[in-house]
C-alpha cells in the first residue's frame, strides 16, 4: 500500500511538469507572433473570411408527359457588408450599377438597418449580361460581392394560376421558419407555395478568404468546412400541357374558367382561369411592379376563377337532384311527370318537348317541371317524418359529392361554395318552411353556389358511378422514393346505388345524341360523351353559360366543367368549348375547325 502511494505521488509531479512546459511553449509562441513577428497580423489585416450561402437549385416541374413547365436560370445578387463598405466612390459605383444616388442611399440604409457586419442583398437578381461588366470592376468597391441565385423560368407561358410564383420572403414568413433569411425567396401561390419544402432543397455554405481589395483569394482550409447545397425535389403534375394551352386559347377574350379532371385518379388535367397572365411576368426585379399592375387590373387576372369563382349551377345540378330522388325511392327511372302543368305551377319549362317525361327525357330536354316535381315528392315522402328530415337526407347526399366544402388537397385557396343548411332555413323562415319555400334548389338555383372545380368533380363522380378522388395537382415526385399524400389516393364513396348512376349517365348521353339534346350540336364523331348544359341566373347582367361532361361514357378518361360568364345559354358557348377540350384530349387533335372558329368569335366585347 505504501509503494502505491509513492508511485501515485511521482506521477502527479510528472504530469504537472508537462502542463507547465506546454504552457511556457504556448506563451513563447504567442509572444513571437504578437511582438516579434508581425506577418500573422499583416495577414489578418489584409484578409477576411466571407461566408457565402450556396442556394440549391429549386426543383423543376413537369407535366404528366414529361414536358418541362418550370426550370431555373442563374442570376446574381449583389451583396453588401456595410462595415466593410468604406471610401466608396458613390458616383462611379452608381454609374456602374446604372442606379440613382437615391437608390444607392436607400439600399445602403436598408442594409445597415439589417446588420453592419452580416451580409445582406444590396441589389437583387442582376442578369448574366449585367454581372460580367460589374464583376470586372467590383474590386474597386470594398464590402460588395456577388452571390449566385436562380430564378424561375417558364418555357410555356401557361397555367400561371396552377404553377404559382415565388417572391421575396416576408418577416412573418421568416418568423415561422428559421430556414429563411432576409432576401430569400419562397413560394407565394399555386404549386410553388404548396410544395415549397420539397421544391426549395437545402442551402449549403462556402467559406472564402478575401483580401483587402475585396478579391477572392482561396477557399478557407481548402473547403474543409464548406457544405454543399441539396437540390430540390422535382415534381410531375397530372396537368396536360397541350390541353392546358388549348383551353387558354379557347378562353382568350372571355371571362370564366375550365377545369378538367382525370376521373380514375382525381388529377387535374387542365385548370384554366380567364383572363390570365404569362407567369414569366412575375420573374426578376420587374415582379413587384408587374404584380401591382395585375392586382389593380379591373379584369382581375390574378383571381383563379376555377377555384374561387362561385356560381349557381343551374341545370347541371339536376343530375345530383335526379340521383338523390332515385335513391330516396320516391321515383324510378320510369316515373313520368307532366311537363306543362296548371298556371299555378311555380316552375315552368323553358324547352319544347313532349309530355309527360321520364328521367332520360327530362335530362335530355332539361325539363324544369320534372325535377321540381321529383324534389317536391321527395320532400313530402312518407318515409320521412317531416320536410326537414327529408331535407337532411337531401343535404347529406349533396355534400357527399364534395359540394359545400373546400377540398383538402394541394390546390391552395379553394372555396367551399354554398349548400344551405337546415339551420339557415330555420333562421330565414322562422322555422316554417317546406318544398315550395325552397323550390329553386330543385333546378340548381336559389342559395346553391358551386365552383367550377366542384362541378368538374361532380362530373367525375357520376362518370365513376359513385366515387371520386380528391382533386389534386400532383402525379408524383421525380427521382425519389417520396410518395404523394395518401389522402389523394382514397376513394370518396357516394351512398347512392350504382344502378341510379347508370340511369343518369344514359340521360346525360342523350344530351349529345338525342334528337332534342341540348348539346346535340356539340356532338363529337366517334367519341361518346355524357354531359349537361346549364344556364346560371346572374342578377348583375346576362346569365352565365355552364356545362359539365365526361367521356368516353363507359370508361371516362376526362371529366370537365366550363363556365363562361355573361354568355347566356350553356348550349351556346360552354358546351362547344367542353366538347373541343374533350376531343383534343382523347383524340389528340380537333377535327371540327368550324366549331373552334365559332367559339373564338366570342370575345370580351360581346360578353
Amino acid at each position: 500500500m505504501i509503494k502505491n502511494k509513492i508511485n501515485y505521488s511521482q506521477r502527479k509531479y510528472v504530469i504537472g511538469s508537462i502542463f507547465i512546459l506546454v504552457s511556457v511553449i504556448l506563451l513563447i509562441k504567442l509572444f513571437i507572433i504578437q511582438i516579434v513577428d508581425d506577418s500573422y497580423k499583416q495577414s489578418s489585416d489584409n484578409t477576411t473570411l466571407r461566408y457565402i450561402t450556396q442556394y440549391p437549385s429549386r426543383g423543376k416541374v413537369y407535366d404528366r408527359d414529361g414536358r418541362l413547365l418550370i426550370y431555373n436560370d442563374a442570376v446574381y445578387d449583389l451583396m453588401i457588408i456595410p462595415s466593410q463598405a468604406k471610401n466608396i466612390d458613390t458616383a462611379s459605383f452608381c454609374k456602374l450599377l446604372n442606379i440613382s444616388n437615391n437608390t444607392y442611399n436607400t439600399c445602403l440604409k436598408k442594409a445597415k438597418k439589417y446588420s453592419m457586419v452580416t451580409p445582406s442583398i444590396f441589389l437583387s437578381q442582376i442578369t448574366k449580361d449585367e454581372y460580367g461588366h460589374i464583376a470586372e470592376m467590383l474590386y474597386h468597391y470594398p464590402g460588395f460581392y456577388f452571390q449566385t441565385r436562380s430564378v424561375r423560368q417558364y418555357p410555356l407561358p401557361i397555367a400561371a394560376h396552377t404553377l404559382g410564383n415565388i417572391g421575396e420572403v416576408t418577416k412573418g414568413e421568416m418568423d415561422k421558419d428559421s430556414y429563411y433569411k432576409l432576401g430569400d425567396y419562397i413560394g407565394k401561390s399555386g404549386i410553388e407555395k404548396y410544395y415549397e419544402k420539397e421544391l426549395r432543397g437545402e442551402k449549403g455554405m462556402k467559406i472564402l478568404v478575401v483580401d483587402v481589395h475585396n478579391r477572392e483569394k482561396e477557399r478557407f482550409m481548402d473547403g474543409e468546412y464548406d457544405t454543399a447545397p441539396i437540390h430540390g425535389t422535382d415534381i410531375i403534375l397530372g396537368l396536360d400541357a397541350d390541353l392546358q394551352a388549348y383551353g387558354e386559347y379557347l378562353m382568350a377574350g372571355k371571362t370564366g374558367s375550365i377545369v378538367a379532371i382525370e376521373p380514375s385518379t382525381g388529377q387535374i388535367l387542365a385548370m384554366v382561369s380567364s383572363p390570365s397572365y404569362d407567369p414569366n411576368e412575375l420573374v426578376g426585379r420587374k415582379r413587384g411592379t408587374r404584380y401591382s399592375e395585375l392586382l389593380n387590373d379591373p379584369d382581375k387576372p390574378l383571381i383563379n376563377r376555377a377555384i374561387s369563382g362561385v356560381y349557381p349551377p343551374g341545370s347541371t345540378f339536376k343530375m345530383v337532384n335526379g340521383l338523390i330522388s332515385l335513391q330516396s325511392g320516391v321515383v324510378t327511372a320510369y316515373t313520368a311527370y307532366p311537363c306543362n302543368g296548371p298556371e299555378s305551377t311555380p316552375i315552368k319549362c323553358t324547352h319544347f318537348h313532349s309530355s309527360p317525361v321520364k328521367l332520360y327525357d327530362a335530362i335530355e330536354n332539361s325539363c324544369n317541371p320534372y325535377f321540381w316535381r321529383a324534389f317536391q315528392d321527395m320532400m313530402s315522402a312518407p318515409r320521412f317524418k317531416n320536410p326537414k328530415e327529408a331535407y337532411m337526407f337531401w343535404y347529406n347526399h349533396v355534400t357527399s359529392f364534395g359540394l359545400g366544402r373546400s377540398f383538402a388537397s394541394d390546390i391552395p385557396f379553394t372555396v367551399s361554395g354554398n349548400i344551405p343548411t337546415k339551420e339557415f332555413y330555420d333562421k330565414t323562415y322562422n322555422g316554417s318552411w317546406n318544398a315550395m319555400t325552397i323550390r329553386s334548389l330543385s333546378i340548381g338555383q336559389g342559395e346553391i353556389l358551386v365552383t367550377p372545380l366542384q362541378l368538374a368533380n361532380v362530373a367525375a363522380a357520376i362518370g365513376n358511378e359513385g366515387y371520386y378522388y380528391e382533386p389534386h395537382y400532383i402525379k408524383s415526385f421525380a427521382n425519389t422514393d417520396k410518395s404523394i399524400d395518401s389522402s389523394f389516393l382514397e376513394k370518396h364513396i357516394i351512398d347512392i346505388n350504382k344502378r341510379h348512376f347508370k340511369d343518369v349517365k344514359k340521360g346525360m348521353r342523350s344530351v349529345f345524341e338525342g334528337d332534342h339534346g341540348t348539346a346535340r350540336f356539340s356532338k363529337i364523331d366517334s367519341i361518346t360523351v355524357a354531359g349537361k348544359t346549364g344556364t346560371a341566373e346572374n342578377p348583375h347582367g346576362e346569365d352565365h353559360s355552364i356545362f359539365m361532361a365526361f367521356a368516353p361514357v363507359d370508361n371516362p378518361q376526362i371529366a370537365i366543367a366550363v363556365v363562361v360568364e355573361n354568355a347566356g345559354f350553356g348550349s351556346t358557348w360552354a358546351a362547344p368549348i367542353a366538347s373541343l377540350m374533350i376531343e383534343k384530349y382523347i383524340r389528340g387533335y380537333v377535327k371540327r375547325p368550324n366549331v373552334e372558329k365559332r367559339v373564338l368569335t366570342l370575345n370580351s366585347d360581346e360578353q
